[in-house]
C-alpha cells in the first residue's frame, strides 16, 4: 500500500512539471553593431592598462549591447566588433538609431605599434568596413 501511495504522489507531482513545456525556441539572436567612433590614446606605455571607449549605433529598442569580440590576427593588431542581441518576440521595436558608448580594458604587452580595426558594417559589395587607428607604444627607458 505504501508503494501505491508513493507512486501516486510521484505521478501527481511530476506530471504537471513535464506537461508545462512552453519553450518555442530562442527568442533572440546575436548581431554585429556598427562602430561610429573609438576613443583611443595617442600613445601607450608598455605594461599599462587603458580603457578604450567605443561609440556604436543601436538600431532599435529590441537590440541590446552584449560585449566585444576581439580578434588578434597579428601580435599587435586587433579587430574589434561590437556584439548585440536582438529580441525577436517583441513586435513593437521602435527605430532608434541612437549612438551608445561602451568600454573595454586593453592591456599593452608588446612594444611597437598597435593597430586597431573597429567593425563599422559592410560596403555595397558586402565587404567588411573598419575604422582604423594606430597607437605607438612609447619607450620608457
Amino acid at each position: 500500500m505504501k508503494k501505491v501511495v508513493l507512486g501516486c504522489l510521484f505521478c501527481v507531482l511530476c506530471i504537471p512539471l513535464s506537461s508545462c513545456d512552453t519553450d518555442d525556441g530562442p527568442n533572440f539572436h546575436f548581431t554585429t553593431l556598427s562602430v561610429v567612433e573609438a576613443n583611443v590614446p595617442e600613445s601607450f606605455q608598455l605594461n599599462q592598462s587603458y580603457n578604450i571607449e567605443v561609440i556604436y549605433r543601436r538600431p532599435d529598442s529590441c537590440t541590446f549591447f552584449e560585449g566585444f569580440d576581439v580578434a588578434k590576427p597579428e601580435e599587435t593588431e586587433r579587430n574589434i566588433t561590437v556584439i548585440g542581441s536582438v529580441f525577436t518576440d517583441d513586435d513593437a521595436c521602435a527605430q532608434l538609431t541612437e549612438e551608445v558608448s561602451a568600454r573595454f580594458q586593453f592591456n599593452v604587452i608588446f612594444t611597437g605599434t598597435y593597430r586597431f580595426r573597429f567593425y563599422t558594417g559592410q560596403d555595397e559589395f558586402g565587404d567588411a568596413t573598419f575604422l582604423e587607428y594606430t597607437v605607438p607604444v612609447e619607450d620608457t627607458n
